[in-house]
């Protein structure tokens, strides 16, 4: 089969033009608003007294600036976030100019089950979190002050499987056009033909009005350096609007869009009345074939081209789901640098302002609608609105999305199914026939894409025969890792079988015996087995790890490429993948939520990008080894070779390899401190050197501007990297102190977040946040008129439980994010007994000694004025856990168990008891529901209750599966009521995708169940 799509893509981007006959104005509105977290239905009035309610700007994530708690609605699923009902109002003055207008008030992204009012005026209601919808309110507004009030509910969570951003979290603008105009969504462009000589653009403009009148449609064609390529003029008879006219136009010589040069033309349109201007719509375009072939994958611009790609969820990173354009441009930035020229929207579509960086940048993109078409979390899209909802919601999609360059096929759903996928595709074909369909394994017989999940990793995914369509690994690989932290054993999630090979790819253990014992904390303080971080050296996975992956995918001419899952970490998937509180993201990302990378940011980049590049792991700190212990040291390199030095001795040189085990230069090398450098020859010369160097306590704080995709002073947005150094400025890789913040000038800090997996405190509204494994970052936002503002941080320092140094350090660093850095001094008062400092306390000017217990506490002051309160404790049991949590605990170490007590629970208790937290039906009727996410292949598994029961009779209990009865299941007496568990075993058929496993009692009870594992 070959799927063939040769197209010129245009991309509407509304705005008020310079021309000064030009009728179109284009207003944000995202300063300004008023917002509560209640419910009341006069907040709709006009003239309600906002007051109390809190100033926000938009975008405005209300769920991420409350932070997490334990008992958050949204669950674990949802990284423990918030959700509730939220109000937002905000008054404006309607220009003169405006007032025989037609006015569109438009959103781009609302979550979710958005009301809207205007001057109290009922406009309409969009259930759907994840897309663009606008009202046209002209006939409500009046002369003076006009009040848009908004209702957003989120009262039934969790309604996604993941972390979902509540309240207006994407732009908002107020539209003012002529009553003769372009419709919204109403410009197409295709193309019949593109050689090197030309390309032949067909532009399809949707127009209306409401006074029939004569007028001109003109088209113009301008190149990257604003010079007219291509011109055309249309004539519209009176009586003839509300139609749509195709103008045809020829480019000569274009230039193509690329994923390496992503040349962008701009298109305008223009309707124009009486030789006057009335309406004029300025757009994007790039011109690019694309296609899809069974044999050898995808193909752009007449090349094949592997799809280097990431699934991405968009509140993937440190603002939620409140990204400004700036920073999400940061964010696409450093996916690109890996080497990403990929990125799937996992699972629902992103505001426009995303698709415009991705033609800007030159990132293609798997664009996709939907998660589920039913229901898949407890109160998701899927339950609430999509059948009522989704032509509508999928047709705003694909109006507003079709023309980006980036997008190169279309997703309509994840591990889902149904017959309505005929009807989904068969409308992405309607409205877009230039793109193929695909779904995350989601009734793949309907689609023209064959997209698989998880299933696509397996050893016998490789063997078995597929469709004949284009392939797409829609989601994999699935591996895990912590930014600083590793592991030389090999871990699988499901553990592994080498009787069972089909179903995972072998991966010996680097070493005999592990030779990290570190851990987030004592194994016997965690709840379960999953609860534990995961190796950076690419060897904790599901079934095949990334080097594996990249090795089928590059050499397989069939395989198109691949979306692993993920590029940055993610909020959210916290019970299911990592075992719950404390633990808030799910670990799949190349980058974790603060941005940070990862080593395997590096592997992707030593395979994707040509630039000489060198980066060694693991770090070279290593406090509690004893010397000649041996550590398999990696470099992940593009050179020809890498030669590795140990304190100024060659270690010798080793050659990156194409096969999988073979792709990173490998040594063993003995433990002892000092420099561990790798050098890379291309040719026979030194191109490239990277070092790893042993550093001792951590004795001061750096600060440094991420300023390579973002610049303060235009963008109006800053990242500041806070690192913990030793007194020679090492980085310390384990360092976990605190940092304190001081904002000086007209910014504000919109996140404080340092990637730590288990950190459960607040990102917004704070001041302090402690780093992880020796960093942090602050995410600044820049008022318009902001002049001087600088950053002043200060951190307490010295290992939490003073395991090799009892030697405290304070420090404090100042930097200018714009604008003068004024000279100034601090000075630092401090009390190692708990008490406040004051300015009569010992001032600091030297490092000083401490025991076991103490709590440090210092104040800075600049000008007579405290700047800074810092207060750090040093103890045993405090961060980092430096027992030897290898054998500890293993009753606990199974990584498939979902406990009871996490689960959905009707008419039970949960009883802590013996070290086991425990569902007790206490002699009364109830149920228990485990959410299971099934991310391989449907099939046959089995489904292990582990219960006690001191009841001398049997306690019958009915399972379902996804709503149908499988059978009864006999609880047996166990001779105790919270100890003996026992297993009683069933056998069940899992769908792809979301699992619902249900116990009902019969009218005699229940035993006390522990968890259910499933194998």
């Amino acid at each position: 089969m070959k799927y063939k799509i040769l197209i010129v893509y245009l991309v509407v981007n509304l705005f008020f033009c310079g021309n000064i006959f030009s009728q179109r104005e284009v207003v944000s509105i995202e300063k300004g608003w008023k917002f509560t977290l209640k419910d009341a239905s006069e907040y709709s009035n006009q003239d309600y007294n906002t007051s109390q309610w809190k100033n926000v700007q938009i975008p405005h994530d209300w769920a991420f600036e409350k932070g997490i708690s334990k008992d958050g609605a949204q669950g674990a699923s949802g990284g423990y976030f918030d959700g509730g009902i939220g109000w937002y109002q905000k008054r404006f003055e309607l220009s003169k100019n405006w007032r025989n207008k037609l006015v569109t008030i438009e959103f781009d992204g609302v979550y979710m089950n958005s009301e809207v009012w205007i001057n109290g005026h009922y406009l309409g209601k969009r259930p759907y979190g994840y897309i663009s919808f606008r009202y046209e309110i002209s006939k409500y507004l009046k002369e003076g002050k006009n009040t848009i009030a908004v209702r957003v509910d989120n009262s039934n969570e969790p309604s996604a499987r993941w972390y979902h951003p509540c309240g207006i979290y994407a732009p908002v603008r107020l539209i003012a056009t002529s009553h003769q105009y372009i419709k919204p969504n109403g410009v197409y462009v295709k193309t019949s033909k593109i050689t090197d000589k030309y390309a032949t653009v067909c532009v399809k403009t949707s127009l209306a009005n409401t006074k029939k009148s004569k007028g001109v449609l003109e088209t113009l064609v301008l190149n990257a350096s604003n010079k007219v390529v291509a011109k055309k003029t249309s004539v519209i008879k009176k009586g003839g609007f509300n139609d749509e006219f195709e103008t045809e136009l020829k480019i000569k010589d274009p230039n193509l869009w690329t994923t390496e040069v992503p040349y962008l033309y701009k298109v305008v349109n223009r309707l124009i009345i009486k030789n006057k201007v009335v309406d004029e719509v300025s757009t994007h375009l790039g011109i690019r074939s694309i296609e899809w072939k069974t044999e050898t994958g995808f193909w752009l611009n007449g090349k094949v081209t592997k799809l280097l790609g990431v699934s991405e969820h968009y509140e993937g990173g440190p603002l939620g789901g409140a990204w400004t354009k700036t920073m999400l441009r940061w964010k696409l930035g450093l996916l690109k640098e890996m080497g990403v020229n990929a990125i799937r929207t996992a699972h629902n579509p992103a505001p426009p302002m995303f698709y415009d960086l991705c033609d800007e940048m030159g990132i293609l993109v798997m664009d996709e609608i939907f998660d589920g078409w039913s229901k898949k979390a407890k109160e998701d899209y899927g339950k609430q609105a999509f059948k009522d909802w989704w032509k509508k919601d999928m047709t705003e999609w694909l109006l507003r999305n079709r023309n980006h360059p980036s997008i190169i096929v279309y997703s309509v759903g994840n591990e889902t199914r149904g017959e309505v996928a005929k009807e989904l595709v068969a409308l992405c074909h309607k409205l877009d026939p230039e793109k193929p369909v695909t779904s995350g394994h989601s009734s793949s017989e309907y689609m023209d894409v064959y997209g698989v999940n998880g299933g696509s990793e397996r050893p016998s995914f490789f063997d078995t025969s597929r469709p004949e369509k284009p392939f797409v690994s829609t989601e994999a690989p699935h591996t895990w890792q912590t930014r600083g932290y590793y592991r030389s054993k090999t871990w699988f999630r499901d553990g592994y079988n080498p009787n069972q090979k089909g179903k995972a790819f072998e991966l010996p253990d680097l070493t005999d015996k592990e030779v990290f014992t570190y851990e987030w904390a004592p194994r016997l303080a965690w709840k379960n087995g999953k609860q534990h971080f995961n190796s950076s050296y690419d060897n904790a996975m599901v079934r095949i790890s990334a080097r594996k992956n990249w090795e089928l995918m590059r050499d397989l001419p069939w395989f198109s490429g691949h979306f692993r899952w993920t590029g940055f970490d993610y909020y959210g998937e916290a019970g299911y993948v990592h075992g719950g509180w404390p633990f808030r993201l799910f670990m799949g990302g190349a980058l974790d939520v603060a941005g940070f990378k990862k080593d395997l940011f590096y592997f992707y980049k030593s395979q994707w990008t040509q630039e000489p590049m060198a980066h060694i792991l693991p770090h070279w700190t290593h406090s509690t080894l004893k010397n000649g212990v041996e550590i398999p040291v990696w470099v992940y390199s593009n050179c020809d070779e890498v030669e590795l030095f140990l304190n100024g001795k060659s270690l010798g040189k080793d050659k990156p390899g194409s096969k999988w085990n073979e792709m990173q230069c490998e040594w063993v090398v003995p433990w002892e401190p000092g420099e561990l450098v790798a050098k890379g020859y291309v040719n026979g010369k030194e191109v490239i050197l990277s070092k790893q160097i042993t550093a001792s306590k951590p004795s001061a704080i750096q600060l440094k501007i991420e300023d390579t995709y973002l610049n303060p002073v235009k963008d109006k947005a800053a990242i500041i990297t806070a690192n913990l150094v030793d007194n020679k400025n090492v980085y310390y890789p384990y360092g976990e102190n605190k940092v304190y913040y001081h904002l000086r000038g007209n910014a504000t800090l919109l996140s404080l977040e340092n990637g730590d997996p288990v950190d459960t405190t607040k990102n917004v509204g704070i001041t302090v946040k402690k780093a992880f494994m020796g960093a942090s970052r602050a995410f600044v936002r820049l008022a318009d008129n902001a002049k001087n503002v600088s950053l002043l941080a200060g951190a307490i320092l010295a290992e939490k439980q003073l395991l090799t140094s009892n030697i405290v350090h304070i420090d404090v660093k100042n930097i200018s994010l714009k604008g003068v850095l004024e000279n100034e001094s601090f000075k630092v008062f401090y009390t190692i007994d708990g008490t406040k400092p004051t300015l009569n306390s010992d001032v600091y000017n030297k490092p000083f000694k401490i025991h076991l217990g103490t709590v440090v506490r210092a104040i800075v002051v600049c000008n007579g004025k405290e700047v800074l309160s810092m207060e750090e404790k040093f103890d045993e049991g405090l961060g980092l856990s430096w027992e030897n949590n290898i054998e500890l605990n293993n009753a606990k170490k199974n990584t498939n168990d979902m406990l009871a007590a996490e689960a959905d629970i009707v008419g039970v208790s949960v009883v802590s008891k013996n070290e086991n937290s425990f569902v007790d039906f206490k002699s009364k009727e109830g149920k228990i529901t485990w959410y299971q996410e099934n991310d391989g292949s449907s099939g046959v598994f089995t489904l292990k209750f582990s219960y006690a029961s001191n009841d001398s009779k049997p306690r019958p209990m009915d399972l379902f599966v996804n709503n149908k009865r499988i059978g009864v299941l006999d609880f047996k007496n166990t001779g105790s009521w919270n100890a003996n568990w026992k297993e009683v075993n069933i056998k069940s058929q899992l769908q792809a995708g979301a699992n619902y496993i249900e116990l009902r009692s019969k009218g005699k009870s229940g035993p006390n169940i522990l968890m259910l594992v499933v194998e």
